[in-house]
């Protein structure tokens, strides 16, 4: 991408009564100028009028008709989104009037903007760093109060406050050994108490590693709680998942085996975003096919924050006992709720004994075709889910390019205690020192960003943003 460009795009979703074009760039305003006549008694130039303006024109074609009344809002560099020259066009949401108006600014010298190409000029001129950067696109993705809190935070540089935090606490202690190796040649000298300096590596370690951990939470807020919905065949499964999600999401059938592969949805429970997977009945089978369903059935129990085991209450729960054995091993780290279903058809809620049950292992009686305790189930998922209250302080990490980020910095600072404690030369703790500032610099984009990590960075944006 050559930022010398001035680029353009729609930056509105289809099928609304009003649509945006944004442009940016040191001929945004010329461009604009090209194809927009103001109305009204003042009809000066864009390029004449003051910056935080909303004119009133037209925009024409070649042929000088009239392609639309618009308002072009007019924004000058530095004090801009991209920090360039900008003006954003609100047209009528007609899609043929949005491509007429992009044609008409390309043929006068724009090009078509790259997705994410706005906010890559903002990081690239100083508007905002990597991470407030990254925030946009999650603040555009947000789906529940934690998720948009969450993008808020960090766009607002809470998150970058922090690392500032710690590249100041470990330049202090970069700077006490550099000097010591300036001074190497006087063994005597010690510029810095080496308790000192532990006390100090330990409190940026304690900070890294409360960030660090921050990111299964996080992970999950962001992406959803993996909720695996597990047991027999024709015990309710797919029955279960449409309730829960609201629409028939899974064919329902008697036959036993109808699910032979994973189905995933997601839905919003009380503000906590799940991710329910429905999977193939568990039963010993000699269809291969219903069989690799099966073994991705465990599978997905190994990847699962919460497993809901489906028990068929009307079945003989010697089964269940049976199915215990494959399931509750998987279960042991996991929240595990075992929901008997056909409560409705059930004469009795039977609870078999079984051994090595996890603690904390929670159980109801539902219908799930009749609707019967769902929501009794869903305050339960939610409780397993332990999703704490986000508050406009908290720093909580949800990109996975930042954990890497962190948990490579956190072995850096924990090199740099043990260098410490075992009385290491000071070039070999300052190179450790040096690893933990590079690896938090690559979080916020200060120092090392190389093209390749932008590429990868800006490609899953909108364009438009």
């Amino acid at each position: 991408m050559n930022t010398e460009d001035t680029i353009c795009a729609i930056a509105t979703a289809q099928g609304g009564a009003i649509g945006v074009i944004r442009v940016s760039g040191k001929d945004a305003i010329a461009v604009t100028d090209c194809i927009f006549s103001p109305t009204g008694r003042d009809r000066w130039p864009l390029a004449e009028r003051e910056a935080y303006t909303l004119t009133l024109g037209s925009i024409s074609d070649s042929r000088g008709e009239t392609v639309d009344e618009v308002l072009v809002s007019l924004f000058r560099a530095p004090h801009s989104y991209t920090g360039e020259d900008s003006t954003e066009i609100s047209c009528h949401g007609s899609a043929y009037i949005l491509q007429q108006v992009m044609q008409l600014l390309i043929d006068n010298g724009c090009r078509a903007a790259g997705p994410g190409e706005f906010t890559r000029r903002a990081f690239l001129n100083g508007k905002m760093d990597l991470s407030q950067a990254e925030a946009v696109a999650d603040l555009i993705a947000s789906s529940s109060t934690a998720t948009h809190r969450i993008a808020m935070n960090q766009m607002r540089g809470t998150f970058s406050s922090k690392l500032t935090e710690l590249r100041d606490q470990l330049l202090r202690l970069t700077s006490l050994m550099e000097l010591e190796l300036d001074f190497s040649d006087h063994e005597e000298l010690e510029f810095a108490n080496r308790t000192e300096l532990s006390a100090i590596a330990r409190q940026i370690d304690d900070v890294i590693s409360k960030l660090a951990s921050s990111f299964s939470v996080g992970n999950a807020i962001k992406n959803g709680v993996p909720v695996a919905i597990v047991g027999e065949t024709n015990a309710g499964k797919s029955t279960l998942l449409n309730a829960l999600v609201g629409e028939d999401r899974a064919i329902v059938s008697d036959i036993h085996g109808t699910t032979r592969d994973v189905i995933e949805d997601t839905v919003n429970i009380g503000g906590v975003t799940f991710r329910f997977i429905d999977t193939a009945g568990i039963r010993d089978t000699d269809d291969k096919i219903e069989r690799l369903g099966i073994d991705r059935t465990f599978k997905k129990i190994s990847q699962a924050e919460i497993v809901l085991w489906i028990i068929d209450a009307t079945e003989n729960q010697s089964r269940t006992k049976e199915l215990a054995e494959k399931i509750i091993p998987l279960c042991t780290e996991k929240q595990l709720i075992m929901a008997y279903n056909k409560s409705d058809v059930a004469t009795t809620m039977p609870q078999p004994a079984i051994a090595d049950i996890p603690e904390k292992t929670r159980s109801i009686s539902i219908s799930a075709k009749q609707g019967t305790n769902i929501d009794a189930l869903k305050q339960m998922l939610t409780e397993a889910a332990n999703i704490p209250e986000i508050s406009s302080a908290d720093v909580v990490v949800t990109n996975v390019r930042h954990y890497e980020a962190l948990t490579h910095a956190l072995d850096a600072i924990r090199r740099v205690r043990q260098g410490l404690a075992d009385g290491l030369p000071a070039d070999l703790v300052a190179q450790d020192l040096r690893d933990c500032l590079q690896y938090l610099a690559e979080i916020t984009g200060g120092e090392i960003t190389s093209e390749e990590t932008l590429q990868n960075i800006f490609k899953h944006f909108c364009i438009g943003k």
